[in-house]
């Protein structure tokens, strides 16, 4: 192993919405006891589910999998209106943990409906978020997930047009999208304020800066995070190897190979604990430990409601 340095990224790992969502998991276990439920995976980490796991959360696909008038909570990704129903249906005692800035698009896309509009929606087709989103009006919203895509859109008035985006995706990817979505309908419109999630955003372009500083990028995340694999992308696109791990155990030795530098950033689900981990083995190693602090975040969520009012 041939490492001297490593560099600690910032901003990394846990955003204020996943925060939020793991809080929500853990203060429910503590008022309502164990077996919660939870539609999806809480968020897109293997090392925070099976601990949430160990304490008694049960994770399910399908509402239909959950006992009648147990505790149902819906993931930081949210849900179509019809899971809602089936909740319903069902008699569970709902906490919907949805992130607000993806119930921020759910919002956006039924003002829009009230006005008309046919919507385009720029996300990765199959991901909880996506599937969410499009639930909400089906009848009115298009889901495009390439620029290639775009050329085989068709809609019934391209001068009533707006497109939102998925809130994890990559910002050069999509502003490519957004690119070709306006030269084929020059009057599509921008959504208010940008969807793309702030972490998201903000753990991209702090790769863009460490790339020029390191040998090699390591990003803590899962497979199925998508802002996860994003960071990894970016900092590819640019030259740099750059890899995917859960833990430490994931790191292999022939990546490490005539590499002197190595920067570790984590994706928005990703928990600190795991960051340290790969951090004090190579300190333990002889590599000297380095912050490199590209963008200052503060950014905190209020609880769901519905635990806010169990706690008065």
């Amino acid at each position: 192993m041939t490492i001297d340095k490593v560099l600690l990224i910032s901003p990394r790992g846990f955003c204020a919405g996943v925060d939020r969502a793991i809080a929500t998991v853990e203060q429910a276990l503590k008022i309502y006891g164990a077996p919660i439920y939870v539609k999806h995976e809480i968020v897109h980490n293997k090392v925070v589910c099976d601990a949430l796991r160990a304490k008694g959360a049960i994770f399910v696909e399908e509402v239909s999998e959950i006992p009648e008038n147990s505790l149902c909570v819906f993931s930081a990704h949210g849900i179509a209106p019809q899971v809602r129903a089936q909740a319903k249906a069902r008699k569970l005692r709902t906490v919907d943990a949805t992130c607000p800035l993806v119930n921020k698009i759910h919002v956006e896309i039924e003002r829009f409906a009230k006005d008309g509009k046919h919507i385009i929606y720029i996300g990765h087709r199959g991901h909880p978020e996506a599937v969410g989103v499009m639930g909400i009006r089906p009848d009115i919203t298009q889901l495009v997930d390439n620029v290639e895509e775009v050329a085989h859109l068709k809609v019934s008035d391209p001068n009533n047009l707006v497109y939102l985006t998925q809130t994890t995706l990559s910002v050069d990817e999509c502003d490519g999208i957004v690119k070709a979505l306006k030269q084929k309908f020059p009057k599509i419109s921008s959504p208010p304020s940008d969807d793309i999630c702030y972490a998201t955003t903000n753990r991209q372009a702090a790769v863009k800066v460490a790339v020029k500083k390191c040998d090699i990028l390591i990003v803590v995340g899962s497979k199925n995070s998508s802002n996860s694999n994003r960071l990894v992308e970016t900092a590819r696109a640019l030259g740099r190897d750059a890899y995917l791990v859960d833990t430490l155990l994931d790191i292999r030795s022939e990546w490490l190979k005539e590499k002197h530098i190595l920067g570790i950033t984590a994706g928005a689900s990703a928990p600190e604990h795991v960051i340290q981990a790969i951090a004090t083995h190579f300190k333990e190693k002889g590599a000297i430990i380095e912050d490199l602090n590209v963008i200052d975040e503060n950014m905190k969520f209020t609880m769901p409601y519905e635990l806010n009012r169990h706690a008065k």
